[in-house]
């Protein structure tokens, strides 16, 4: 979670599946008024995990940014002000927290959970702490089947902002058949 979602997902043999494994552009919000990816052109979780996601919802609980920031910017300076208790800051993670419960038992229609690894930038700070309570939070009082069996984890601080490289780093070296 930060540029985009950058989601995936793995088998429980710990190997990708032939079909599609990159959940980044799958729809998590119905909603034909929900934001929509220039891309996909859907409401998918690119928009709701993201930096752009959390600048869009601080800006409309009304977190004000200096000009001239950039996304990643305006992002440490909310996970700032989140740290700081600036309740609306809070706010923010606790909706993409939401947002996350509900994707959560969404995909678990579609993929067999067991496990959810949460990285990258927009999980930095105490807004990923927050993230993660709210998540588990809805998926108790909404799905608590799912919440019983796909368990929630964010790894120590240092390790989120680089959990893409590190995972894409651990995936397994592809053979190739040797041509006779």
């Amino acid at each position: 979670m930060g540029s985009s979602q950058a989601a995936g997902y793995v088998n429980a043999e710990g190997k990708m599946t032939g079909w599609l494994n990159e959940l980044a552009f799958a729809p998590v919000d119905y909603r034909a008024e929900g934001p929509r990816d220039d891309w996909s052109g859907d409401c998918c979780g690119a928009q709701y995990f993201s930096q752009q996601a959390a600048d869009r919802l601080a800006r409309a609980a009304g977190v004000q940014f200096p000009i001239g920031l950039d996304l990643p910017e305006r992002l440490a300076s909310l996970q700032k002000k989140a740290g700081e208790g600036d309740r609306r800051a809070e706010e923010v993670f606790e909706t993409m927290g939401v947002y996350l419960g509900y994707s959560i038992a969404h995909y678990a229609d579609f993929y067999e959970l067991k496990h959810v690894l949460l990285l990258g930038r927009v999980t930095s700070s105490p807004g990923g702490e927050i993230m993660l309570k709210k998540a588990r939070h809805v998926l108790r009082a909404e799905f608590p089947e799912i919440a019983r069996r796909v368990s929630l984890a964010l790894p120590e601080e240092k390790n989120r902002r680089v959990g893409q490289a590190v995972a894409a780093a651990s995936l397994p070296e592809r053979r190739r058949e040797q041509s006779k």
